[in-house]
């Protein structure tokens, strides 16, 4: 069947679009347009950690496949899943595929990790601490380097299996099993 003509079924609800974007948005305010340290900058993080508080609370009561149940990235399942993949036979998933969900983790610790450093770095106790500073800087770094791998992952996907997984998050729908 031509891709054009499948049918299309909704997999990523408004909350899942929005957490998504929202949190993209503003991490990259914060790495490219934002002055380090200062409010806007603080207070941007902080709602990026609140998205992703809101995220996880979706991943137990959201539709299927916000929910944790549907892609949680077990060891089982991530093992299977790169033994097809390095084979060239993994398969398409409506949801996330269990690399996509170890990514997904990853940025939501990388995320929560420089909200959690970036509000110690306010507070008195540990106000212009050099190792805590180098900590948040080590930490978006590495959040970079991650986001560079997700952008990376999801054009692979794409092509590996036709299908514009960008599109899908922007209008939350995939071609039908």
């Amino acid at each position: 069947m031509n891709t054009a003509t499948q049918s299309k079924v909704l997999v990523w609800d408004r909350l899942v679009r929005s957490t998504h974007w929202f949190t993209a948005f503003v991490v990259l305010a914060n790495l490219i347009v934002l002055d380090a340290g200062e409010k806007p900058h603080r207070w941007l993080g902080y709602a990026a950690c609140a998205a992703i508080a809101l995220r996880t609370v979706w991943g137990v009561v959201g539709s299927r496949h916000a929910r944790f149940a549907d892609w949680f990235p077990t060891p089982g399942r991530l093992i299977a899943y790169v033994k097809l993949l390095l084979k060239g036979e993994e398969p398409r998933q409506l949801g996330h595929n269990p690399l996509g969900a170890v990514m997904m983790l990853l940025l939501w610790a990388l995320v929560l990790s420089l909200g959690i450093t970036g509000y110690m770095m306010g507070t008195d106790a540990y106000f212009g601490e050099e190792w805590l500073q180098e900590l948040h800087e080590l930490i978006a770094d590495a959040l970079w380097v991650a986001l560079g791998l997700h952008v990376l992952g999801a054009a692979f996907e794409s092509w590996r299996h036709k299908e514009n997984l960008v599109a899908s998050m922007i209008n939350g729908r995939k071609r039908s099993e």
